[in-house]
């Protein structure tokens, strides 16, 4: 049984060290932005803690990614940063805020990205900061005044001055600028006690979020609640595309998903290792319900011990397979052709991890990235038509081999032309000049 992980997403709010403290466990990985989350194999009862993300230099993370999470009854805690404005939105849906800035924003009290929001250097110098963030100045105010190191009415201008400026603005020499010398003192007093951690409502957040994990996970159910794609918008086929994402030169873009899209359209072997790890996948099936694999294909389909098939499932056979295969035989071919109308597992992690130990993982991998360099080379000159007459081109070069273009997609695992268009749109420009050479 493999081992409960815990991945923490955080940057200026609080160090990796201070992280590993708490959490000795813990992956620590950068600001979460949009993609992370998904790049990540999740198991049942992981749990992810996002503390800071980004929101500038590249694309939130999403909701989206988020409910997905949960879905996979992933354990997702927010605080002090991002994670507490997340955690505000979606604790409908079962994430956990935990913090002072998760409940500012869930009970309406601030309501703007700007709140959490810093400027930050690189990691590579512990993402030092820039300017203050809001929070911090409205819980050190606060402070300030329960403690009488800072007079009220001078804690409410500060907020009042800093709250004017955009976050990229909030540094203490130009709030100190814009309050003069009345404030300098508070300032000076506020600067320190927020410096030395006393303060700094997001790093307390923070280390309240990471002090969490073991008792969240041990709380909470094995699944908070029930994400259909529709809602989500993402699949485990998306998200198996941002994990094996890479950019294999600079620009350029590849997951696993495009070669195994190159294999199944230009591999001539394809088709029988597509057909060898479905009927895999079948028999373990069969087996899980103790049934032998005839007994539980016949089952599957509604056809009975002697039946023959019907038409409509018959059509998914070659005349001389109907005519020279076994019942057996001609069951399994039309179960493995179409898949998806009898069967929800989605069969592409498990080819996968043949075709990546195929000899021919790099030829396909290069296919991908040759046609990216001829469409980069035909842009403006080759206009790509839409999927649907991409499919209905592409399926040509399968003609004549004694099969319908319905078997030959579906041994191929498409689901229609529209389907096989839609991967051959990357590979089209290549397509199109490889007929003009030949």
């Amino acid at each position: 049984m493999s081992r409960q992980k815990t991945v923490v997403y955080a940057g200026p709010t609080i160090a990796h060290d201070e992280i590993l403290a708490t959490v000795p466990e813990a992956q620590v990985r950068p600001p979460v932005a949009r993609g992370d989350l998904l790049r990540v194999e999740w198991s049942r009862d992981d749990t992810a803690v996002i503390i800071d993300g980004y929101y500038r230099e590249r694309l939130s993370v999403g909701h989206k990614e988020i409910l997905w999470l949960l879905n996979e009854g992933v354990n997702v805690i927010g605080a002090a940063s991002m994670g507490a404005l997340r955690a505000a939105e979606l604790s409908a849906y079962g994430m956990s805020g935990v913090g002072a800035v998760f409940r500012m924003y869930a009970t309406g009290e601030v309501d703007g990205d700007d709140e959490v929001a810093v400027l930050h250097g690189p990691a590579e110098k512990g993402y030092p900061t820039g300017t203050v963030a809001m929070v911090n100045i409205r819980y050190g105010c606060r402070q300030g005044a329960k403690t009488e190191l800072i007079p009220a009415a001078t804690g409410e201008r500060i907020v009042e001055a800093a709250k004017s400026r955009p976050f990229a603005h909030r540094t203490w020499h130009e709030l100190d600028e814009a309050l003069g010398p009345d404030a300098h003192d508070a300032l000076i007093t506020l600067k320190r006690m927020i410096g030395t951690g006393e303060w700094d409502l997001k790093r307390l957040d923070a280390l309240a979020a990471l002090k969490a994990v073991g008792r969240r996970r041990a709380e909470a159910p094995s699944a908070a609640w029930a994400a259909e794609v529709a809602l989500t918008g993402i699949t485990h086929y998306e998200a198996l595309a941002w994990r094996s994402r890479r950019e294999y030169t600079p620009g350029r873009w590849m997951c696993d998903l495009d070669v195994l899209d190159a294999a199944r359209l230009f591999g001539q072997d394809y088709p029988r290792l597509h057909e060898q790890v479905l009927t895999g996948l079948l028999e373990d099936f069969a087996g899980a319900q103790g049934l032998g694999l005839e007994a539980y294909m016949r089952a599957r389909l509604g056809v009975g011990e002697r039946s023959d098939l019907p038409h409509s499932l018959a059509s998914w056979l070659t005349e001389t397979e109907r005519a020279t295969l076994p019942a057996a035989e001609q069951l399994r071919l039309v179960m493995v052709r179409v898949w998806p109308v009898w069967q929800s597992a989605d069969w592409r992690p498990v080819v996968l991890e043949r075709i990546r130990e195929s000899s021919h993982w790099h030829e396909w991998s290069d296919i991908v990235a040759r046609a990216d360099e001829t469409a980069e080379q035909t842009r403006g000159r080759l206009a790509i038509p839409s999927a649907a007459i991409c499919g209905r081109i592409f399926s040509r070069h399968w003609s004549g081999r004694g099969r319908s273009a319905e078997v030959e997609l579906a041994r191929r695992g498409f689901l229609g032309m529209a389907d096989l268009g839609h991967a051959v749109r990357r590979f089209f420009a290549l397509d199109v000049r490889k007929a003009t050479a030949g």
